[in-house]
C-alpha cells in the first residue's frame, strides 16, 4: 500500500496555506526549504495537464506542519506536540463504512482510529466525515501495513481539513497524546462484533478466526452425502488446513506485532485465537487425499466443481493430471491421431474447471490416461480449441517411447502406435528453443526418464542435475514447429557429452 500522491497548483496552494498570490510569490525567498515545483510527473490517458507548476501536496503539507509561520495550516499529527496538554481519554467504537473504529479525545481534538489496512481508508473516511461537516474529528489514522519496531504499527493520516491529502503518522506520537497504549487487533479480528468488547484496560478479547469463503465452500462440500469417505477426508482436510492457516496467520501477527515491539507500553493485543482445537490435526496419508481428489475430479456435482477449483490453486500436486494446456484445432497428423481416439463423454468437474468462461462444443474423455479433454466453439471472437491436463503418466506395458514431435505442446509417440501430450506436473511447461531458459532442461529430464520407463509418474525433483546435457543441448536448438525427432536421434544424444553436439 502506498501514499495516494495530489498535486496543488499555485492557486491551491495559497488556499491551503492562507495566503495571496504576492505571498506565494515570496514563499521560496523567505523559506529556502520551501519545495520544489514537481518535474517529473505521470499523467494517464484521462488525465487534465494544468497550467503551471504543481507542488506534491504531501510534501506542501508536511513542510507547513514544521514551519512556525503555517504549522496551524499543515498536517494536524505533524505539528509539534503542545507543551501542557491532558491525557486523553477514550470515546468508544464507531462501525463505519471504512471499518472499525475508535475514537480519542485528545489536546489537538478528537483522533479517530481506522483499524483496516485498506489503501486509502483513512482519507475515503476524513472526507466523509468533512462532507458531515464533523468539527470534532481533527484527523483520522488508518493502519498502513507496516510496523516500526521503535514507534508501533505504520500508520497513514487524512485530516478533516484536507481529506485528499495523506501522509504518514507516528503510532508513538498518537500514544502521548492519547496518554496510553493504543489498541490493535490481528488482521483476522478486526471485525466490529470482536472490536466492540475492548475497553482500556481489559484483557485481550477471545475471538473465533471466521472462515473464508474458501473453506465454507469446502466444508459445504464435505456434508454432501453423494461424496465416498476418501472424498470427505479430502476435502475436510483441505479446509482444515485452510483454518490452521488462518490461526496461524494470528499467531504470527500477534508474536509480531506485540512481543517484538521495543516499548510494548505503546500497543496491548486487543484480541487473540481461540487456542482450543488448534491446530487440527491433518491427514498425512497423501495416497489417500488423492484418491479422494480423484473421485472429486471424475464427480458430476456442483459441490464438486467448486471444490476442484479451490484445490487447482491451492494443493495442484493432489490432482490426477498436470499442467493446463490449449492448442488451436489443428489437422496436423500428431494432432489428429490423439484426437480420434478421444470418447465422447458427460461434463465432469474436470471439464468444467477446463470450460470455465469458455463456449464449449463439446466434452471428451481420454481412454488411455482418462484426462478431460474440452473442444470449444468457433465463433467471432474466438477460434476453436482443444483444451485439456496434460497426463502425470502415460499407460505401463504398452510399449516403448518412438518419438518426440514439437508441435505446441510436446507429443510422445508410442511404439505400440499412439499419441500422447507429454506428461508434465502442474505448474510447468515443457518447451524447447534456445530461448527456452530453463525449459529445455525439464523436458530432457522428462524425456530421460520417458526413455527407460514409459510409465514412470513423472516429477522434476532435482531435474537440474539429473537432466543428460546432450538431450538438454539437442532440445536448447531452435526446432521448426512439428518437428519429430526419433528414439534414435534422443538415445545418440542421451549420450553425447557436454560440447560435443553439433
Amino acid at each position: 500500500m502506498g501514499l495516494r500522491t495530489t498535486y496543488l497548483g499555485k492557486a491551491e496552494i495559497q488556499e491551503l496555506l492562507g495566503t495571496n498570490s504576492f505571498g506565494m510569490w515570496r514563499l521560496p525567498r523567505q523559506h529556502g526549504d520551501f519545495p520544489e515545483p514537481e518535474t517529473d510527473i505521470y499523467y494517464g490517458p484521462f488525465d487534465v495537464k494544468p497550467d503551471g507548476p504543481v507542488w506534491d501536496a504531501h510534501d506542501v503539507y508536511r513542510w507547513a506542519a514544521r514551519t512556525p509561520e503555517f504549522q496551524h495550516r499543515g498536517a494536524v499529527l505533524l505539528r509539534p506536540l503542545p507543551g501542557q496538554r491532558q491525557p486523553g481519554r477514550f470515546l468508544g467504537h464507531q462501525d463505519t463504512a471504512h471499518g472499525p473504529a475508535t475514537d480519542w479525545h485528545t489536546s489537538l481534538g478528537v483522533i479517530r482510529m481506522l483499524h483496516t489496512s485498506e489503501s486509502h481508508a483513512a482519507a475515503a473516511m476524513a472526507a466523509d466525515l468533512a462532507n458531515e461537516r464533523n468539527r470534532e474529528i481533527v484527523t483520522v489514522c488508518s493502519l498502513y501495513g507496516d510496523l516500526n519496531p521503535v514507534t508501533g504499527p505504520a500508520l497513514v493520516a487524512a485530516d478533516t481539513a484536507q481529506p485528499r491529502i495523506e501522509y504518514e503518522a507516528s503510532w508513538a506520537r498518537i500514544v502521548k497524546l492519547t496518554g496510553q497504549p493504543l489498541p490493535w487487533w490481528p488482521d483476522h479480528l478486526r471485525r466490529f462484533e470482536v472490536t466492540r468488547r475492548w475497553q482500556p484496560g481489559s484483557p485481550a478479547v477471545i475471538a473465533e478466526v471466521p472462515a473464508t469463503p474458501r473453506e465454507k465452500t469446502l466444508r459445504r462440500a464435505a456434508a454432501n452425502s453423494a461424496f465416498s469417505p476418501a472424498a470427505l477426508a479430502a476435502l475436510t482436510n483441505m479446509a482444515d488446513d485452510m483454518r490452521n492457516d488462518r490461526v496461524q496467520n494470528v499467531v504470527w501477527d500477534i508474536e509480531t506485532y506485540g512481543d517484538h515491539i521495543a516499548t510494548p507500553g505503546r500497543l496491548v493485543i486487543a484480541a487473540t485465537h481461540d487456542t482450543r482445537n488448534h491446530p487440527i490435526p491433518l491427514v498425512k496419508d497423501d495416497a489417500l487425499l488423492r484418491q479422494g481428489w480423484e473421485e472429486i475430479t471424475r464427480s458430476t456435482e456442483p459441490d464438486a466443481v467448486e471444490a476442484l477449483d479451490i484445490a487447482l490453486g491451492r494443493r495442484p500436486k493432489l490432482l490426477p493430471f498436470g499442467r493446463f494446456t490449449q492448442i488451436p484445432v489443428t489437422d496436423h497428423p500428431v494432432v489428429e491421431r490423439w484426437t480420434r481416439r478421444l470418447a465422447l463423454c458427460d461434463p465432469t468437474a474436470g471439464h468444467a474447471t477446463l470450460a470455465e468462461g469458455k463456449t464449449v462444443d463439446a466434452f471428451f474423455t481420454d481412454p488411455l490416461t482418462d484426462m478431460p479433454v474440452v473442444h470449444t466453439k468457433d465463433d467471432d471472437e474466438n477460434h476453436a480449441r482443444w483444451l485439456f491436463y496434460a497426463p502425470l503418466s502415460l499407460p505401463a506395458d504398452r510399449g516403448e517411447l518412438a518419438s518426440i514431435v514439437l508441435y505446441g505442446p510436446v507429443w510422445i509417440t508410442t511404439t505400440d502406435g499412439f499419441v500422447h501430450p507429454a506428461p508434465c506436473i502442474p505448474g510447468e511447461h515443457l518447451w524447447w528453443g534456445n530461448a527456452g531458459g530453463e525449459l529445455p532442461r525439464e523436458l530432457s529430464h522428462v524425456v530421460n526418464i520417458l526413455l527407460d520407463d514409459l510409465g514412470a509418474r513423472i516429477t522434476l525433483h532435482d531435474y537440474w542435475n539429473s537432466a543428460p546435457d546432450g538431450l538438454t543441448a539437442l532440445f536448447n536448438e531452435d526446432h521448426k514447429q512439428g518437428t519429430e525427432l526419433t528414439r534414435a536421434a534422443l538415445l545418440h544424444a542421451r549420450m553425447t557429452p557436454r560440447g560435443r553436439r553439433r
